[in-house]
């Protein structure tokens, strides 16, 4: 090998090295944030609780004021008059609640065990006893209501517990006033039941607040249903 070569050879080992440097200090940047999972229903070591079965100290009546909502047995009841919604208001966010509808069954249709989360006030994913309650595609438990009816009916028996965890990306304006939709994806009891779907920013019927918002509160509604609620916790999901 001629020294010509020999320099060649070098000076590319020498580059491959330099790429290889950076490429481990760009990853070392990425480094994600350490976050301890909870366990047996515990939540993770980053969320937000916003109902730990104690108090409501987190929310407030939608109607202004104290909540009327029974706090009792590690569980909150819907009661009174009006819904609650997070003194707090949230963009992307993963959402952890669990649900159960009353176990003495009253009603059909939309009048059993009705309630619903709303995101940001505006898009409502719905709370339903939906176990062997038919009624509209787009209105039972966990489709985006008015919207997009589940992949499944993940339900289960009236007045067993049950578990969404929703990944919400709320839509987003730009500059020039055009909207980039955003996306529900949801898990009804392990289930998946919404994939990505869009969320064009069209507010949900009967929502509290309307119109494209960087943040809002999450609430809970009052049907006139005593559905019953629990360990509601999420995580803010940090920008990309």
């Amino acid at each position: 090998m001629n020294s010509r070569s020999s320099f060649n050879k070098s000076a590319s080992l020498f580059l491959i090295g330099l790429v290889g440097v950076s490429l481990l200090a760009a990853d070392a940047e990425k480094e994600p944030t350490v976050v301890t999972p909870g366990t047996h229903g515990t939540p993770p070591s980053d969320a937000i609780v916003l109902f730990d079965g104690k108090d409501l100290s987190a929310w407030n009546s939608e109607n202004g004021g104290t909540p009327e909502w029974k706090v009792e047995n590690g569980y909150v009841e819907v009661a009174g008059n009006g819904g609650i919604l997070t003194k707090e208001s949230f963009g992307d966010i993963q959402l952890h609640v669990e649900w159960a509808a009353p176990a003495e069954v009253k009603g059909e249709g939309q009048g059993r065990g009705n309630s619903g989360v709303y995101f940001q006030g505006r898009y409502e994913i719905q709370v339903l006893d939906s176990y062997q309650n038919p009624t509209y595609f787009n209105g039972q438990a966990s489709a985006f209501y008015g919207h997009n009816a589940p992949l499944a009916n993940a339900s289960r028996k009236p007045g067993e517990w049950q578990a969404y965890d929703i990944v919400f990306h709320p839509p987003k304006a730009d500059a020039g006033g055009q909207v980039k939709p955003g996306s529900f994806t949801v898990l009804h009891n392990g289930v998946l039941v919404q994939d990505h779907i869009p969320v064009n920013g069209d507010s949900t019927t009967a929502a509290k607040f309307s119109g494209v918002t960087q943040t809002g509160p999450l609430l809970l509604q009052n049907h006139g249903n005593p559905v019953h609620y629990r360990n509601v916790w999420l995580r803010k999901i940090p920008a990309n």
